[in-house]
Protein backbone atom coordinates (compact mmCIF):
# COMPACT_ATOMS: atom_id res chain seq x y z
CA UNK A 1 0.00 0.00 0.00
CA UNK A 2 1.28 3.49 -0.66
CA UNK A 3 0.52 6.75 1.02
CA UNK A 4 -1.34 8.22 -1.93
CA UNK A 5 -4.33 5.95 -1.58
CA UNK A 6 -6.82 6.12 1.21
CA UNK A 7 -7.33 2.92 3.20
CA UNK A 8 -10.52 1.33 4.50
CA UNK A 9 -10.79 -1.37 7.16
CA UNK A 10 -13.80 -3.61 6.48
CA UNK A 11 -14.82 -6.20 9.06
CA UNK A 12 -16.38 -9.37 7.73
CA UNK A 13 -15.02 -8.70 4.26
CA UNK A 14 -14.54 -12.25 3.04
CA UNK A 15 -18.11 -12.94 1.96
CA UNK A 16 -21.57 -11.52 1.36
CA UNK A 17 -22.09 -7.81 1.79
CA UNK A 18 -18.63 -7.19 3.24
CA UNK A 19 -17.00 -8.74 0.19
CA UNK A 20 -19.10 -6.56 -2.07
CA UNK A 21 -18.23 -3.44 -0.04
CA UNK A 22 -14.51 -4.25 -0.17
CA UNK A 23 -14.56 -4.61 -3.95
CA UNK A 24 -16.71 -1.48 -4.38
CA UNK A 25 -14.20 0.49 -2.27
CA UNK A 26 -11.35 -0.76 -4.46
CA UNK A 27 -13.24 0.41 -7.55
CA UNK A 28 -13.31 3.88 -5.95
CA UNK A 29 -9.50 3.81 -5.69
CA UNK A 30 -9.39 2.95 -1.99
CA UNK A 31 -7.04 0.29 -0.61
CA UNK A 32 -8.64 -2.28 1.69
CA UNK A 33 -7.79 -4.13 4.87
CA UNK A 34 -10.46 -6.77 5.36
CA UNK A 35 -11.16 -9.23 8.14
CA UNK A 36 -12.44 -12.77 8.08
CA UNK A 37 -13.63 -14.97 10.92
CA UNK A 38 -12.46 -18.41 9.81
CA UNK A 39 -12.38 -18.74 6.02
CA UNK A 40 -8.95 -17.51 4.95
CA UNK A 41 -9.34 -19.06 1.49
CA UNK A 42 -12.36 -16.88 0.68
CA UNK A 43 -10.64 -13.82 2.19
CA UNK A 44 -7.58 -14.42 -0.01
CA UNK A 45 -9.87 -14.60 -3.06
CA UNK A 46 -11.24 -11.14 -2.21
CA UNK A 47 -7.67 -9.82 -1.80
CA UNK A 48 -6.77 -11.24 -5.23
CA UNK A 49 -9.84 -9.66 -6.83
CA UNK A 50 -9.03 -6.27 -5.31
CA UNK A 51 -5.45 -6.53 -6.51
CA UNK A 52 -6.70 -7.38 -10.02
CA UNK A 53 -8.59 -4.05 -9.93
CA UNK A 54 -5.29 -2.32 -9.21
CA UNK A 55 -5.68 -1.58 -5.50
CA UNK A 56 -3.83 -3.03 -2.54
CA UNK A 57 -5.48 -5.34 -0.05
CA UNK A 58 -4.64 -7.51 2.92
CA UNK A 59 -6.70 -9.88 5.06
CA UNK A 60 -6.51 -10.40 8.83
CA UNK A 61 -8.34 -12.87 11.04
CA UNK A 62 -10.74 -11.29 13.55
CA UNK A 63 -13.47 -12.62 15.80
CA UNK A 64 -15.65 -9.50 15.91
CA UNK A 65 -17.33 -10.66 19.11
CA UNK A 66 -14.10 -11.25 21.04
CA UNK A 67 -13.39 -7.79 22.41
CA UNK A 68 -10.23 -8.93 24.23
CA UNK A 69 -8.63 -9.76 20.87
CA UNK A 70 -9.04 -6.23 19.46
CA UNK A 71 -5.79 -4.76 20.82
CA UNK A 72 -3.71 -7.56 19.30
CA UNK A 73 -5.65 -7.33 16.04
CA UNK A 74 -5.09 -3.59 15.73
CA UNK A 75 -1.40 -4.01 16.56
CA UNK A 76 -1.09 -6.50 13.68
CA UNK A 77 -2.96 -4.22 11.27
CA UNK A 78 -1.14 -1.03 12.20
CA UNK A 79 2.29 -2.73 12.19
CA UNK A 80 1.51 -3.95 8.67
CA UNK A 81 0.37 -0.50 7.55
CA UNK A 82 3.48 1.08 9.07
CA UNK A 83 5.67 -1.33 7.13
CA UNK A 84 3.82 -0.83 3.84
CA UNK A 85 2.94 2.88 3.97
CA UNK A 86 5.12 4.45 6.63
CA UNK A 87 2.04 5.26 8.72
CA UNK A 88 -0.03 3.24 11.19
CA UNK A 89 -3.20 5.02 10.15
CA UNK A 90 -6.19 4.28 7.96
CA UNK A 91 -9.05 6.48 6.77
CA UNK A 92 -12.31 4.54 7.02
CA UNK A 93 -13.75 1.92 9.33
CA UNK A 94 -16.69 -0.14 8.09
CA UNK A 95 -18.26 -2.20 10.87
CA UNK A 96 -19.92 -4.89 8.81
CA UNK A 97 -19.15 -8.23 10.50
CA UNK A 98 -22.22 -9.97 11.83
CA UNK A 99 -24.14 -13.18 12.33
CA UNK A 100 -27.83 -13.94 12.14
CA UNK A 101 -30.06 -14.63 15.12
CA UNK A 102 -33.59 -15.82 14.32
CA UNK A 103 -35.38 -16.54 17.58
CA UNK A 104 -38.76 -15.50 18.93
CA UNK A 105 -38.57 -13.09 21.85
CA UNK A 106 -40.07 -15.63 24.28
CA UNK A 107 -37.53 -18.27 23.26
CA UNK A 108 -34.28 -16.25 23.04
CA UNK A 109 -31.72 -17.50 25.55
CA UNK A 110 -29.28 -15.36 27.49
CA UNK A 111 -26.42 -17.16 25.74
CA UNK A 112 -27.84 -16.29 22.30
CA UNK A 113 -28.34 -12.70 23.42
CA UNK A 114 -24.81 -12.35 24.81
CA UNK A 115 -23.19 -13.84 21.70
CA UNK A 116 -25.17 -11.51 19.46
CA UNK A 117 -24.62 -8.35 21.48
CA UNK A 118 -20.85 -8.95 21.59
CA UNK A 119 -20.72 -9.04 17.80
CA UNK A 120 -23.41 -6.53 16.88
CA UNK A 121 -23.06 -3.85 19.54
CA UNK A 122 -20.27 -4.24 22.09
CA UNK A 123 -17.81 -5.27 19.39
CA UNK A 124 -18.77 -2.31 17.17
CA UNK A 125 -18.50 0.07 20.14
CA UNK A 126 -15.04 -1.02 21.27
CA UNK A 127 -13.44 -1.77 17.90
CA UNK A 128 -14.40 1.76 16.87
CA UNK A 129 -13.13 3.20 20.16
CA UNK A 130 -9.82 1.32 19.90
CA UNK A 131 -9.44 2.38 16.25
CA UNK A 132 -9.74 6.11 16.98
CA UNK A 133 -6.00 6.70 17.52
CA UNK A 134 -5.33 5.20 14.08
CA UNK A 135 -8.22 6.80 12.19
CA UNK A 136 -7.10 9.76 10.15
CA UNK A 137 -8.77 13.12 10.73
CA UNK A 138 -11.18 13.75 7.88
CA UNK A 139 -11.96 10.03 7.63
CA UNK A 140 -15.20 8.22 8.22
CA UNK A 141 -17.05 5.43 10.01
CA UNK A 142 -19.78 3.40 8.33
CA UNK A 143 -21.84 1.13 10.57
CA UNK A 144 -24.00 -1.54 9.01
CA UNK A 145 -27.46 -1.82 10.52
CA UNK A 146 -30.60 -3.45 9.15
CA UNK A 147 -34.08 -2.62 7.95
CA UNK A 148 -35.14 -4.65 11.00
CA UNK A 149 -34.30 -1.66 13.20
CA UNK A 150 -37.19 0.20 11.50
CA UNK A 151 -39.78 -2.49 10.78
CA UNK A 152 -40.35 -5.68 12.74
CA UNK A 153 -40.55 -9.33 11.75
CA UNK A 154 -41.19 -11.97 14.45
CA UNK A 155 -37.94 -13.69 15.39
CA UNK A 156 -35.63 -10.68 15.12
CA UNK A 157 -36.25 -8.84 18.39
CA UNK A 158 -32.69 -9.24 19.70
CA UNK A 159 -30.93 -8.63 16.38
CA UNK A 160 -33.14 -5.70 15.38
CA UNK A 161 -32.88 -3.95 18.74
CA UNK A 162 -29.09 -4.29 18.75
CA UNK A 163 -28.96 -2.72 15.30
CA UNK A 164 -31.16 0.06 16.69
CA UNK A 165 -28.54 0.63 19.38
CA UNK A 166 -25.85 0.90 16.70
CA UNK A 167 -27.91 3.54 14.93
CA UNK A 168 -28.12 5.67 18.08
CA UNK A 169 -24.41 5.14 18.74
CA UNK A 170 -23.63 6.35 15.23
CA UNK A 171 -25.27 9.71 15.89
CA UNK A 172 -23.15 10.09 19.02
CA UNK A 173 -20.01 9.23 17.05
CA UNK A 174 -20.89 11.87 14.47
CA UNK A 175 -21.33 14.45 17.22
CA UNK A 176 -18.24 13.56 19.25
CA UNK A 177 -15.85 13.03 16.33
CA UNK A 178 -16.97 16.02 14.28
CA UNK A 179 -14.13 18.15 15.63
CA UNK A 180 -11.72 15.78 13.89
CA UNK A 181 -13.65 15.97 10.63
CA UNK A 182 -14.65 12.31 10.96
CA UNK A 183 -18.13 11.45 9.70
CA UNK A 184 -20.24 8.56 11.00
CA UNK A 185 -23.17 7.11 9.10
CA UNK A 186 -25.35 4.02 8.97
CA UNK A 187 -26.15 1.84 5.97
CA UNK A 188 -29.22 -0.29 6.71
CA UNK A 189 -29.78 -3.04 4.14
CA UNK A 190 -33.08 -4.79 3.72
CA UNK A 191 -33.17 -8.55 3.18
CA UNK A 192 -30.38 -9.59 0.80
CA UNK A 193 -29.70 -12.82 -1.07
CA UNK A 194 -26.47 -14.00 0.60
CA UNK A 195 -25.43 -16.94 2.76
CA UNK A 196 -26.32 -14.83 5.84
CA UNK A 197 -28.44 -16.82 8.30
CA UNK A 198 -27.78 -20.01 6.37
CA UNK A 199 -28.92 -18.37 3.14
CA UNK A 200 -32.58 -18.36 4.13
CA UNK A 201 -33.54 -15.20 2.20
CA UNK A 202 -31.76 -16.56 -0.88
CA UNK A 203 -32.81 -20.20 -0.67
CA UNK A 204 -36.26 -20.25 0.96
CA UNK A 205 -38.71 -19.54 -1.88
CA UNK A 206 -41.58 -18.62 0.43
CA UNK A 207 -39.51 -16.11 2.42
CA UNK A 208 -38.01 -14.70 -0.78
CA UNK A 209 -41.44 -14.24 -2.37
CA UNK A 210 -42.88 -12.67 0.78
CA UNK A 211 -40.06 -10.10 0.99
CA UNK A 212 -40.30 -9.33 -2.73
CA UNK A 213 -44.06 -8.73 -2.37
CA UNK A 214 -43.46 -6.28 0.51
CA UNK A 215 -40.82 -4.35 -1.46
CA UNK A 216 -41.76 -1.46 -3.73
CA UNK A 217 -39.23 -2.52 -6.38
CA UNK A 218 -40.66 -6.04 -6.33
CA UNK A 219 -37.60 -8.17 -5.57
CA UNK A 220 -35.20 -9.15 -2.83
CA UNK A 221 -31.91 -7.26 -2.60
CA UNK A 222 -28.56 -8.46 -3.95
CA UNK A 223 -25.08 -7.72 -2.57
CA UNK A 224 -24.42 -5.43 -5.55
CA UNK A 225 -27.27 -3.22 -4.32
CA UNK A 226 -25.41 -2.46 -1.08
CA UNK A 227 -21.64 -2.32 -1.51
CA UNK A 228 -21.58 0.79 -3.67
CA UNK A 229 -23.54 2.77 -1.07
CA UNK A 230 -21.02 2.01 1.67
CA UNK A 231 -18.19 2.86 -0.74
CA UNK A 232 -19.88 6.14 -1.73
CA UNK A 233 -19.89 7.21 1.92
CA UNK A 234 -16.08 6.91 1.84
CA UNK A 235 -15.71 9.41 -1.02
CA UNK A 236 -15.55 13.20 -1.17
CA UNK A 237 -18.99 13.20 -2.82
CA UNK A 238 -20.40 12.18 0.58
CA UNK A 239 -18.34 14.56 2.71
CA UNK A 240 -21.39 16.49 3.99
CA UNK A 241 -23.41 13.40 4.93
CA UNK A 242 -23.04 12.86 8.66
CA UNK A 243 -25.03 11.18 11.42
CA UNK A 244 -27.47 9.74 8.88
CA UNK A 245 -29.21 6.40 8.42
CA UNK A 246 -29.42 5.36 4.79
CA UNK A 247 -31.76 2.41 4.29
CA UNK A 248 -30.95 0.43 1.15
CA UNK A 249 -33.92 -1.90 0.87
CA UNK A 250 -35.71 -1.23 -2.40
CA UNK A 251 -38.54 0.35 -0.41
CA UNK A 252 -39.62 -2.49 1.88
CA UNK A 253 -42.55 -2.07 4.29
CA UNK A 254 -43.22 1.52 3.25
Amino acid sequence: MDTVNKIALVTGGSRGLGRNMAIALAKKGIDVVLTYHSNKIEADKVVAEIESIGQKAFAFQLDAGNIKSFDGFLTSVTDHLKEKTGSTNFDFLINNAGTALYSLFAETTEEQFDDAINIHYKGVFFLTQKSLPFLNDGGGIVNISSGLARFSYPGSSAYGSMKGAVEVLTRYLARELGARGITANVVAPGAIETDFGGGRTRDNKEINAHIASATALGRVGLPDDIGGVAAFLCTDDAKWINGQRIEVSGGISL
